[in-house]
């Protein structure tokens, strides 16, 4: 009977102890690899560099995997797109050009990053319809995506000029028929962005004339791209927009230092050619996470949006009654935390 009750006690020991080191070893491969519970983001990007440069590199560096991040990138043809898409939740964050900032002015959209000043907007002419300058698109058929940046610089240059709307033609199409109508000669000048700049030049030759770019109007309109959520998202996912900042500012730092690299992943992702996209590579201002928490500190940062602000109202884009502290809509706190 001895014998039977020591056969029962080392067969219980023996169950404990392999419990024991069943439930150790789910605790080391659950801290080996479910430290981070990776949460999957969906973002919304145009097909240039200016959009994905950052996001790009963030994802095949591993930025955003450290951050416990799986990004999925959907691709939109404009900013306000982008926007009506966080609306109904079916992206989580999207890239903007400066046009669509009308958007979270209005209270449409929260920024919680700034991405660069950018430089990829232009006016373009058709010299064999006779332009050669601004004044001469008085009279003229202009192509432009409404709400988009490229709308903003077209508005400056038509201020320039002394031209009001009712002395053009405004054809108001998306991106890839800007293309289309000025190489075929449907349209006498266009206002569009990097990388439709780039192929209207590269298919009409002399034939296409640069007539003005975000250069031009830097110090009076600064061309702000920024990251935007929705309303609603900001104020349910904090920690996962911080989380996204700072694997964002990393892919910053990276491409600022590599950005012909970063321009092969680029075109990978936008199944563009390479050579298209490194001519991209110069369209924007990029800034270091560390030069941004400086611009933050100093006050240049809310700057440039309350001077983006003056600029829609002056333009007629915005009334004053539409005008709001810019601490509304920004997201400093989540930008000057996740850059330090």
């Amino acid at each position: 009977m001895k014998k039977f009750y020591s056969f029962l006690v080392v067969a219980f020991l023996a169950v404990v102890l392999i419990g024991c080191s069943s439930d150790s070893d789910a605790d080391s491969a659950q801290g080996e690899s479910g430290d981070k519970e990776t949460e999957t983001f969906k973002v919304g990007y145009m097909p240039n560099y200016a959009s994905m440069n950052s996001v790009v590199a963030g994802i095949e560096t591993g930025s955003f995997e450290e951050q416990g991040l799986e990004v999925e990138l959907v691709e939109f043809a404009d900013g306000p797109t982008i926007i009506a898409a966080l609306e109904s939740g079916s992206i989580d964050a999207g890239y903007i050009g400066p046009g669509a900032h009308v958007l979270p002015i209005q209270g449409q959209a929260k920024i919680f990053a700034f991405s660069h000043l950018g430089n990829a907007d232009e006016v373009i002419g058709n010299t064999e319809m006779g332009i050669e300058s601004i004044e001469d698109l008085k009279g003229k058929k202009i192509g432009v995506a409404t709400g988009t940046s490229s709308e903003t610089i077209l508005d400056l240059t038509l201020q320039e000029a002394g031209i009001s709307e009712d002395d053009v033609t405004l054809v108001d199409m998306d991106a890839s028929a800007i293309v289309t109508a000025m190489i075929s000669g449907g349209v006498d000048a266009v206002a569009t962005w990097s990388p439709n700049t780039n192929t209207i030049k590269e298919e009409m030759g002399d034939k296409a004339v640069m007539l003005t770019n975000n250069a031009r109007y830097a110090d009076v309109f600064p061309s702000i791209a920024s990251w935007v959520v929705s309303p609603s998202y900001a104020e349910e996912n904090a920690e996962t927009i911080e989380k996204f900042t700072r694997g964002l500012y990393e892919g910053m730092d990276y491409h600022v230092e590599n950005p012909e690299e970063v321009a092969k992943w680029v075109a990978k992702q936008s199944a563009v050619e390479e050579d298209a996209v490194l001519a991209q590579t110069g369209d924007g201002d990029w800034k270091k996470s560390e030069e941004i928490l400086e611009m933050l500190n100093d006050g240049t940062i809310e700057q440039y949006y309350e001077k983006q602000q003056e600029n829609f109202i002056e333009s007629e884009r915005l009334t004053e009654d539409d005008k709001v502290d810019v601490s509304e809509y920004l997201m400093l706190e989540n930008m000057e935390k996740a850059a330090e």
